[in-house]
């Protein structure tokens, strides 16, 4: 007999290192064909770190995303931004980069005042000019390019972030560890089958509070990401360890989802912008992941009344339990 459930689980999690130093620099330069190169330690390792710093970066300069290229990485070249983990780099990195971004803005504004003879906080740079929002009259930003090349002037910015915590007291546990955290709450559609135990995670809705999504199609994606690897380690990850000696070391033993076992997977924004984040933003990539399986388990309560609370949950496990609790 097959039975449906759902299930809710919530999270909340800490964005960066815990009450530990947490810096990052950057740094931007600005060049005579109205392209920019951004320097960054941050690394990209999927999750599209470069392409947000890239839009940050655009978003401050004025510029086109197209015209701005990143260099993340490279230990010869980059300044140092920690470590790629925590969910910290849109946070950290994001606000490095962006600060970077306005020293170079504002030597563009400088010049670009004696241009348009105004007070440079009357001027926005947007889509390759900056305009004089008290008359309208514009100047390209590669005519004051132009202009800095003749006075020796580079367009030129370095920025640094360390977001503010207090570490835990041993004693009290009191502190300030994180300077934001992220949240998130995902519902899980179950079907259990209680004679065989089998278990089917048919629907996964997944709403994250993201600070302000800098990228939205790239904030869904790493959500859909997260619930697939919750799934996987819901129903069916499980590393076995005997004698010190792991025992299923290759994917033909330890078993993770493939597209068939996918569930149908809706995320949400929830935008809430973080005052300390860079447009709002915070991080997003570890929290898709966290709440799924307490939504599964809650979900497989609902359907059948059995509290699990060991992963992964398997069949044996479901009619174990099923057993334990008098059930036929």
């Amino acid at each position: 007999m097959k039975q449906k459930g759902i299930g809710i689980g919530c999270m909340w999690y800490g964005i960066g290192n815990t009450g530990l130093p947490n810096p990052a620099s950057a740094f931007v330069e600005v060049h005579s064909d109205c392209s920019a190169t951004v320097l960054t330690g941050c690394a990209d390792i999927g999750q599209g770190s470069d392409t947000t710093m890239a839009q940050i970066v655009a978003e401050t300069l004025g510029l086109n995303f197209e015209n701005i290229f990143v260099t993340s990485a490279d230990t010869g070249v980059t300044p140092e931004s920690g470590a790629t983990s925590a969910s910290r780099q849109t946070y950290i990195s994001g606000n490095a980069c962006k600060k970077a971004a306005e020293m170079a803005r504002d030597t563009l504004l400088e010049v670009a005042s004696q241009l348009l003879n105004t007070e440079k906080d009357k001027i926005n740079l947007e889509s390759g000019q900056a305009i004089d929002t008290s008359t309208k009259n514009s100047v390209k930003i590669t005519e004051i390019m132009a202009e800095c090349k003749k006075q020796g002037i580079l367009v030129i910015g370095s920025g640094s972030f360390n977001p503010e915590t207090v570490p835990l007291d041993p004693e009290t546990m009191e502190g300030s560890p994180y300077a934001t955290y992220a949240f998130a709450t995902h519902v899980a559609e179950v079907e259990v089958n209680t004679e065989t135990g089998e278990l089917e995670i048919n629907r996964v809705i997944a709403a994250h509070d993201v600070g302000k999504a800098v990228n939205p199609k790239q904030v869904e994606s790493q959500i859909e990401g997260g619930c697939v690897m919750g799934a996987s380690f819901a129903a069916l990850e499980e590393l076995k360890v005997k004698d010190c000696k792991i025992q299923n070391p290759n994917y033909s033993d330890y078993l993770i989802s493939t597209t068939k076992d996918v569930p149908e997977i809706y995320p949400l924004i929830v935008e809430d912008p973080e005052p300390t984040g860079p447009y709002g933003a915070k991080g997003v990539g570890e929290p898709a992941l966290i709440p799924t399986a307490p939504a599964v388990l809650n979900g497989i309560y609902n359907a059948t009344g059995l509290r699990l609370k060991e992963l992964p949950i398997t069949q044996e496990k479901i009619i174990e339990k099923k057993i334990e609790e008098g059930g036929n």
